[in-house]
């Protein structure tokens, strides 16, 4: 193996400078489960590792004006024992806290796990149904962009030379709304997602929809919104009808591949399935009752 430079910065703008500076050959470190993994495989060999934990901002849990921001190096264990945090956002806890094991959950990071851009990564599903947003941090300042806008295709982010993601940003909580984020997984647990479905809805005071966002994960080269599926659903009380259009529109919606994990047709009718599962979760959430 060849030799490996590694930095821990200080400040975002040295971090910025440094990622730039090593170009291609550099990587940013928030948790790090997926790039050790990378490097021990011989997948990645970066001539520069960049260590985020010791800029300020990147651990940690805050609250803003409504938004909840988390750092991108927070661990998963982090997320999941926030008490706010959870009552919030409950679905986006969950998915987080479904990476990998718990001894995993000590390092791993909700950052990782979206700029890694697998399709299949658990948390990304229940961000993008959460309309979260990501900040990102580069030579020329920050910016900042829907988390559905980082993974371009498996293994690659949108990020541009000496840009990182600094924090992860969750919404203001609309009153009467809930989320829910549901996969499945051949093994019982510690699996890679076959799909996973994310809904977040909100509610008027009769329980009628007024808003739906629905992401699914595993079933195209990245995360795929299913807007038909959440316009299936707006304006019901998700009744028996209301829960058949939204199957049908998130199969439609679907194009995934066959692997060792499922066939294409099998992750086409499960991704039905977990999504009217999810939004019975997310409705009763709310304070809806089917």
């Amino acid at each position: 193996m060849s030799a490996i430079d590694y930095i821990a910065p200080t400040s975002a703008d040295a971090a910025a400078k440094a990622l730039a500076a090593g170009g291609t050959a550099a990587r940013a470190l928030s948790g790090g489960t997926d790039l050790l993994v990378q490097l021990k495989s011989g997948r990645l060999a970066p001539g520069l590792i960049v260590d985020l934990k010791r800029v300020p901002g990147a651990i940690g849990i805050r609250e803003e004006a409504g938004e909840f921001v988390i750092g991108a190096a927070t661990s998963g264990a982090t997320i999941g024992e926030h008490a706010g945090l959870a009552l919030a956002w409950p679905g986006v806890v969950e998915a987080t806290n479904l990476i990998g094991s718990t001894q995993v959950q000590g390092r791993a990071s909700m950052a990782g796990n979206l700029c890694n851009a697998s399709p299949a990564a658990d948390s990304v599903p229940a961000l993008v149904a959460a309309r979260a947003t990501a900040v990102i941090v580069g030579p020329n300042g920050r910016r900042t962009v829907g988390v559905e806008a980082i993974a371009v295709s498996p293994g690659k982010t949108s990020l541009t030379a000496g840009e990182f993601l600094i924090e992860i940003r969750l919404p203001p909580r609309a009153a009467r709304s809930g989320d829910a984020y549901l996969r499945s997984i051949p093994r019982t647990e510690m699996d890679i997602a076959v799909v996973g479905a994310g809904v977040n809805l909100t509610l008027d005071a009769a329980g009628m929809i007024t808003d739906a966002r629905i992401a699914l994960g595993a079933v195209g080269p990245t995360v795929v919104i299913a807007q038909d599926a959440a316009a299936a659903i707006v304006g019901s009380k998700l009744d028996a009808a209301a829960l058949d259009r939204l199957d049908a529109a998130a199969r439609a919606v679907c194009r995934p591949i066959s692997d060792k994990r499922g066939t294409s047709e099998f992750r086409i009718k499960i991704a039905g399935v977990l999504a009217r599962r999810a939004a019975v979760i997310a409705y009763s959430r709310a304070g809806g009752r089917a």
